[in-house]
């Protein structure tokens, strides 16, 4: 199984991924960015663009090495990825069911303010990444579509630990039957530290 942890830069992906994968028995954090960051390192480069999703191989490595490793380790894979492209989620998406990988995909949403002030004092791309800061606004955009099936929840200020949540630890395997935590017709909000 996977959990996708969707979401803008700065809406708490990397935090909560580690604190779910304590939460779920037998789950290990994969970052597909880090698939990305492969495909950057190819020399000569790539063609140029913007965001290595755009490059077609990313998507299918996405899916090869997640059912890989699955089918290696067993577990979920708690998998923190932003992918705004409704097509290159599809493709993920439909590329796990078809290895018979369940995915929950969950999206984490916080208010601008709060992502600009999280992108503002990031310490690790540097305060007011361009790259992050670009993607506030399509991210808004995406957030306001019609329902996807994907459940929301919303990240806020003065956060808290989100094992205080109960219902995250039925993210196991055997509860994977469940109904979703949170619908974008009827989000809750959770606070994530």
């Amino acid at each position: 199984m996977t959990v996708w942890l969707d979401g803008t830069h700065g809406a708490g992906k990397t935090t909560t991924s580690a604190l779910v994968q304590q939460l779920i028995p037998d789950s290990r954090v994969f970052d597909a960015e880090k698939v990305g960051e492969t495909l950057m390192d190819i020399t000569p480069g790539l063609p140029a663009t913007d965001n290595f999703q755009h490059w077609p191989p990313w998507r299918p490595l996405v899916i090869e090495t997640a059912r890989r490793v699955l089918d290696y380790t067993g577990g979920t894979l708690v998998m923190p990825m932003t992918v705004l492209v409704e097509r290159y989620w599809r493709e993920i998406s439909s590329g796990l069911a078809q290895h018979d990988i369940p995915v929950r995909h969950f999206v984490l949403h916080a208010d601008q303010d709060t992502l600009r002030a999280r992108i503002a004092g990031d310490t690790v791309l540097g305060p007011n990444s361009p790259f992050r800061l670009q993607y506030l606004e399509p991210y808004a955009e995406a957030a306001r579509a019609p329902d996807t099936g994907s459940d929301l929840v919303s990240v806020g200020d003065g956060l808290e630990a989100v094992h205080e949540h109960a219902e995250l630890t039925r993210w196991s395997p055997a509860r994977q039957g469940e109904a979703r935590l949170y619908r974008r017709s009827a989000a809750r909000s959770v606070r994530l530290q």
